[in-house]
Order: C-alpha cells, then sequence, then structure tokens
C-alpha cells in the first residue's frame, strides 16, 4: 500500500468540520488516503471505545452490552500494540508476545481472530498477519506473536510470557480464577505489560475483584450506544422483548446486577414471575408510602399499583414512585394513578403523617375510597409473608419494574440502609389485597 502521510491530519481535519465541509474534503482525497480513513480507529470509533489516556494501570475492563463494539475495541487495542501510537503504522520496532485468551479455542478463532471485528478484519491486507491455524497463533512482519489460549485450559497459560494480552467474555469462563493468576503471572515482559478484558458484565467474584483494583480502569458501554450500526428490527425487537428486564439490563445496558445476601427476593425469583396483565381484575388498589417531609432531598414516596385478578393471584401494576415534590405534587400523583387505574382503593400508611395525610388526599380528591395502614411491625417482618406469596407464585409483575426491583433485591433490613419507600409500597398493596381479610374475603376471620 502507498501510505499518504497526511492521513492522520486529513482526519483530524475531518473531525472538525460540518457535515457540508466534511463532504466537499471527502471529494478532495485520493484512493490512498481514503484507504487511510478506513483503517484509521481513532477517526471510527466512538469516544468511550477509545482506550484512556491515564497512565497509570494494569487493566482495562470493558463492561458493555451486546453490540457494543467490545470486539472491535480489543481487536484495535492489539493492532495498537502492533503498529505503534498511530492505527495508520506498519508493523514496526521490537516485536511483541500478545496473550489471546477466550473461553474455549473456537471462540478465540471465530471471534478474536476471524470475526467480523476480529484481528484479520482490521488490518490492510499488506499489514496482515499471517494466522497459524496448527499453532494457534498470528504472526506480524515485524515478528509480533499473538497466541491463541483457551480458558477451558488453565495449563496452557504455565510457562509462557507476555507483553499484553487481550481477554475477551471472562465473566462466562468457569475457572476464571484459576486462568487470570496463570495469566497474571506469565505477563511479565516489557516495562509496563498490561491487559483489556472485553466482557459482557456477570456478577462474578473475578469481575468484582477487578473493579476494586485501584490499577483498573474501567468503561461501560450499552448495546443502544451503538444503534446506528445495528439493524432497526433488531433494536426494535430486543427493547420489546428484554428493555428493562434483569436480562436486558445485563445483556444490553451492560450493568453489574448482583443478588445481595438476606435480601428477600432474589433476581431469578423475580424472572421467573412475569406474565401479561390479565384482562379483568377483581380489585385493584394503589399504595403510598409518604415520606416524612418534602423537598428536594426528601425520601422518595413509594406508589405502587397491585391488581388481584379472578384467578386469585396478585400482579403488579405500575410503580410510579416520585422522589423531589412536595405533599401536593406526590399526593397528585398518587391519586392521578388511582384514577386511571379506576382502582379500587388508595392505602397509605401514616405513622408519621397521621391524618394529615388524608385531609392532603381528601383536599384534591374528597371521594377517594382511602384506608389508612399503620406499621406495627419491622419492614423485613412485614415483607416475609408477601415475599413468601412470590415464592408461591401468586404475586406477579406485569412489565420491568427496574427500580422496585432493586429495592425488593437489596435491601437486607441492616441498620443504617435507606429505606425502601417503593418496596414499602409494594408490600402495603399486597397486604391490602392478599393477606387482610378486608381486602381479601376469601380469608377467614378467626
Amino acid at each position: 500500500m502507498i501510505r499518504n502521510e497526511n492521513a492522520i491530519s486529513v482526519a483530524e481535519r475531518l473531525l472538525s468540520l460540518s457535515n457540508q465541509g466534511r463532504s466537499s474534503l471527502l471529494g478532495e482525497l485520493d484512493e490512498a488516503a481514503c484507504r487511510e480513513l478506513l483503517f484509521d480507529w481513532n477517526f471510527w470509533a466512538r469516544q468511550n471505545q477509545l482506550p484512556p489516556t491515564h497512565q497509570n494501570w494494569s487493566c482495562w475492563l470493558v463492561l458493555a452490552g451486546r453490540g457494543f463494539g467490545k470486539t472491535r475495541m480489543g481487536a484495535e487495542w492489539v493492532r495498537s500494540m502492533v503498529s505503534g501510537s498511530s492505527p495508520l503504522q506498519a508493523p514496526h520496532g521490537s516485536p511483541q508476545r500478545i496473550a489471546l485468551v477466550a473461553e474455549t479455542s473456537a471462540d478465540g478463532r471465530e471471534v478474536m481472530i476471524e470475526g467480523e471485528s476480529g484481528l484479520l478484519a482490521i488490518f490492510p491486507a499488506d499489514e496482515r498477519p499471517v494466522y497459524e491455524a496448527s499453532r494457534r497463533r498470528l504472526v506480524w512482519l515485524n515478528g509480533t506473536v499473538a497466541h491463541l489460549y483457551s480458558a477451558s485450559e488453565p495449563d496452557q497459560l504455565r510457562g509462557p510470557q507476555h507483553g499484553f494480552a487481550w481477554v475477551d467474555e471472562l465473566a462466562k469462563w468457569s475457572n476464571a480464577e484459576e486462568v487470570w493468576a496463570n495469566l497474571l503471572m506469565g505477563l511479565r515482559l516489557g516495562r509496563n505489560p498490561r491487559t483489556i478484558v472485553t466482557t459482557t458484565p456477570r456478577p462474578v467474584p473475578l469481575i468484582r475483584k477487578l473493579l476494586k483494583d485501584k490499577t483498573t480502569l474501567v468503561t461501560r458501554g450499552s448495546t443502544f450506544d451503538n444503534a446506528a450500526h445495528l439493524p432497526a428490527q433488531f433494536m426494535s425487537q430486543i427493547s420489546r422483548l428484554y428493555g428493562g428486564t434483569r436480562l436486558g439490563r445485563q445483556e444490553l445496558e451492560g450493568e453489574l446486577i448482583d443478588d445481595v445476601a438476606g435480601a428477600l427476593w432474589s433476581r431469578s425469583m423475580i424472572e421467573a414471575i412475569r406474565r401479561p396483565r390479565p384482562e379483568d381484575m377483581e380489585r385493584i388498589v394503589v399504595a403510598v408510602d409518604p415520606p416524612v417531609s418534602g423537598g428536594p432531598k426528601a425520601d422518595s414516596c413509594g406508589i405502587v399499583a397491585v391488581g388481584r385478578a379472578y384467578d386469585g393471584n396478585a400482579y403488579v401494576l405500575a410503580d410510579e414512585s416520585v422522589q423531589g415534590l412536595s405533599p401536593v405534587g406526590w399526593a397528585k400523583k398518587a391519586l392521578k394513578l388511582y384514577k386511571d387505574l379506576q382502582a379500587d382503593r388508595l392505602v397509605a400508611e401514616v405513622n408519621n403523617g397521621g391524618d394529615l395525610v388524608e385531609n392532603l388526599l381528601r383536599q384534591i380528591e374528597p371521594n377517594v375510597a382511602y384506608q389508612s395502614v399503620h406499621a406495627r411491625r419491622g419492614k423485613m417482618l412485614r415483607a416475609e409473608p408477601v415475599a413468601a406469596l412470590y415464592e408461591q407464585e401468586k404475586v406477579f409483575h406485569c412489565s420491568p419494574f427496574p427500580a422496585l426491583e432493586d429495592e425488593m433485591c437489596s435491601y437486607t433490613g441492616e441498620k443504617g440502609t435507606k429505606s425502601p419507600d417503593r418496596l414499602d409500597a409494594l408490600v402495603w398493596a399486597v397486604w391490602n389485597l392478599m393477606l387482610s381479610s378486608q381486602g381479601n374475603p376469601r380469608i377467614l376471620k378467626l
């Protein structure tokens, strides 16, 4: 390839121009300059796909959803280790030894090496490494060698030395701790050995450990960051099927979602009880857990609607909880939900507000069917019978409720933890419908 020495300046000029100016400049470029731009990752990458500029790091941890562009990031970072600081330079300088580690050898070959965004695809043809499949390695013109290792065979990494490593889908590995230890013990060539880890997040111990390490720099991202380069039908379908669910938040949004020891609910429990809303409801209740005070710094006001269908089960219909509103503001929000759902009753905890809560609601809606409830037991004791109903699959969620479900799966009742306002409202609503003889006539008064 004939190299254009001004390719970098052309990229910089294009980035600084308007769309019209870019079109004009592109029309003036010769074929060599166009080919250079095609392989200039600094030009095409989004900002959150570029490597950190901070020098004091040993691991670049990329936690992002599917389709974010993690594979391309890993491959381009390896290319920068081969070609130097400029992505347009040919392989030069002293040869490097690089480790490529995937869950299996097949994954490494099909994704990291031969994939659409793999190492063979991102180099110009005359700079492309030779893939020696029988030896599971790539060899560049300057002598740099990248060896492919399988995480299913941890002992492969005993002995070999490397200066850099690209680790793919670490969170999936069944024996991640052992493989990671073997990799680090051999990462001892050069002055500044480094690793890039590209993975969809899962709450596994090694990911937690890396997040706590001061030498780890973290990049987070979502599938939706790369929506412009993904099929519209795909984006529409995954949003409809998985938006807001635990699976969607992990696999698409790139969130690290963990279960908390001591919590009454788990993520798997909630995912198992998602069900469409029945057409008819026997009874609907809107429950409110008011904050002690109003204003921007006040606790959230829990506002949750639950219905009981004719099958005898409860269905969580809405979470309209708000934070930072005045008492009039959250009261209007609760009453709007009450009217929109044509609810049978509005239930409010009044331990802190007493008659003031009812007076406030009736000033806005005099005819509201209102019931006050008093908390005589601790939050965890009130929540335990409700959690039991979930375990018995007698309570279902009709939509994803991320904030509410986060509270459900994280609250342990320990002193000093934030009050779970959404959870409190949910508990009061389910109690009224399913555990109270007044709300559920099927429960006999003893």
